[in-house]
C-alpha cells in the first residue's frame, strides 16, 4: 500500500513532479511504456505505471504488468550467494572448482567466487553454442561453462560477463545448497518478501502479463529485443538477465537491501552481510563495456543512472538492465527505486532518462 509522502518525509509536490516526468518521458516517445516504484524507510511511497505494453496489439501497461529486467536481474541473483556466504557455506576466495570440480577444465582452476561476482573471472563472452534456444537446457549450460576457455587471467581484468555471470552463480547455488537456482530464489528471497510477481524462469501461463520490448530509434542491439521477446526466454532460468518482475517487487528487494537486510519484519540477510557485500571490490575500466565502473560483490556502486555522485548518494548500490532499466538503494537517504521501461535505447539516451527519474526522486526527500 502506498503511504502518504509526509509519513516518510517526502515532499508531495516534488513527488508529483516525478509523476509528471514519468508521463512526459512516455509522451515524448522515449519508450512506449514504463513502471516505477519508490520506497523510503521501508514504505512504498510511489507506484506508477503507464503507456503501451505492446504496440502490436495496442494493449496498455496495467498495474500488474511485468517487464523484462535484463541485467537488473543480477543483483537479485547475487543475493543468493550473499545468503550462502552468511550461512558459512562458502568463502569469497573459494575457487569455483572447490564446489564444482569439472569447472576447473581449460585453466579455470584459479577462478574464485569473488572473481565471478566482480566480473574478473576472465571469460566474458557467451559461448556461441548457447543460443537462446538452449537456455531452457540447464545441463547444456553447465557443460558450456565447464568447457569454456578464459580470455583473461582471473583477477587481472574487469570485463563484464553479460550471461555467464548468472549461469555460474546459478550452478554454484545448486552445488552448494542442493536446490535449483529458481527454487532457492523463490524460497529464500521472493516468497518471504512477498515479491509474488518476480520470476527467473516464469510459468508459461503468465506470458500475457509481460510487456513487450520495443527497439527505439537509436537501439544499438535490436537482436536483444527480438531474443528477449520470445516466451521460451521468459521461461528459461537465465539468472544474469532473464528476470521478469514488476517495479514494486524490484523496489521492495532494494528496500530490504538498503535497510540492512530486513523489511516488514522479514530478515533476508544480516546488516553485517550487507556491509560486506556492498564494499568496493574493483574500480576502473570495464573492458567489455568500455567505461569506468565501480563494483562490489555483484552490485554496481554510485552509478550516475542512480542519481549518485561523489557528493550525494555515494553509498548507493544497485544494477541496471541493458537499454531499459535501473534499480538501486541508498542507505543514507533510505530510498529504494526501480524504474523499468520497455523501450530499448543506446546508452547515450538510456542513461539520461534513468538518471532524470532517479534525481527527481532524490529531490523529493526532505
Amino acid at each position: 500500500m502506498v503511504v502518504a509522502p509526509d509519513t516518510v518525509k517526502m515532499d508531495a509536490v516534488a513527488l508529483q513532479k516525478v509523476k509528471i516526468l514519468f508521463e512526459e518521458q512516455i509522451d515524448e516517445g522515449l519508450h512506449p511504456g514504463a513502471i516505477l516504484a519508490v520506497y523510503r524507510h521501508g514504505n512504498l511511497v510511489l507506484d506508477l505505471h503507464g503507456g503501451i505494453a505492446s504496440q502490436e496489439t495496442a494493449t496498455s501497461v496495467q498495474a500488474d504488468s511485468m517487464f523484462v529486467l535484463f541485467s537488473s536481474t543480477k543483483a537479485i541473483t547475487a543475493a543468493c550467494l550473499h545468503i550462502l556466504w552468511e550461512r558459512g557455506m562458502l568463502s569469497w576466495d573459494d575457487t569455483v572448482a572447490q564446489h564444482w570440480p569439472d569447472f576447473a577444465k581449460n585453466n579455470k582452476d584459479q577462478i574464485t567466487i569473488r572473481h565471478i561476482l566482480s566480473h574478473q573471472g576472465g571469460f566474458p563472452e557467451t559461448p556461441s553454442e548457447l543460443t537462446w534456444r538452449k537456455w531452457l537446457d540447464w545441463e547444456a549450460v553447465v557443460a558450456a561453462m565447464e568447457n569454456i576457455t578464459p580470455e583473461f587471467a582471473p583477477g587481472q581484468v574487469m570485463a563484464y560477463h553479460p550471461r555467464n555471470y548468472g549461469w555460474m552463480i546459478g550452478e554454484l547455488v545448486r552445488r552448494i545448497d542442493g536446490r535449483t537456482f529458481d527454487k532457492f530464489l523463490r524460497e529464500e528471497i521472493t516468497a518471504p518478501l512477498g515479491m509474488n510477481d518476480t520470476y527467473v524462469g516464469m510459468p508459461e501461463e503468465l506470458e500475457s502479463r509481460v510487456a513487450k520490448l520495443h527497439a527505439m530509434e537509436d537501439c544499438d542491439r535490436p537482436g536483444m529485443v527480438t531474443t528477449y521477446n520470445h516466451p521460451e526466454v521468459h521461461q528459461a532460468v537465465q539468472p544474469a538477465g532473464g528476470g521478469i518482475a514488476t517495479a514494486r517487487d524490484l523496489a521492495r528487494f532494494y528496500a530490504m537491501m538498503g535497510a540492512g537486510g530486513t523489511l516488514d519484519g522479514v530478515q533476508i540477510m544480516k546488516p553485517d552481510t550487507l556491509r560486506e557485500v556492498t564494499q568496493l571490490q574493483v574500480s576502473g575500466l570495464d573492458h567489455t563495456l568500455a567505461q569506468h565502473m565501480q563494483r562490489s560483490l555483484g552490485l554496481v556502486l554510485a552509478d550516475k543512472r542512480m542519481g549518485a555522485s561523489d557528493d550525494e548518494g555515494n553509498r548507493t548500490f544497485g544494477h541496471g538492465g541493458a537499454g531499459t532499466s535501473i534499480g538501486w538503494a541508498d542507505p543514507e537517504s533510505g530510498l529504494a527505486l526501480a524504474f523499468i521501461t520497455n523501450g530499448f535505447r543506446s546508452n547515450q539516451t538510456n542513461s539520461p532518462r534513468l538518471e532524470a527519474i532517479s534525481l527527481a526522486v532524490r529531490k523529493a526527500c526532505r
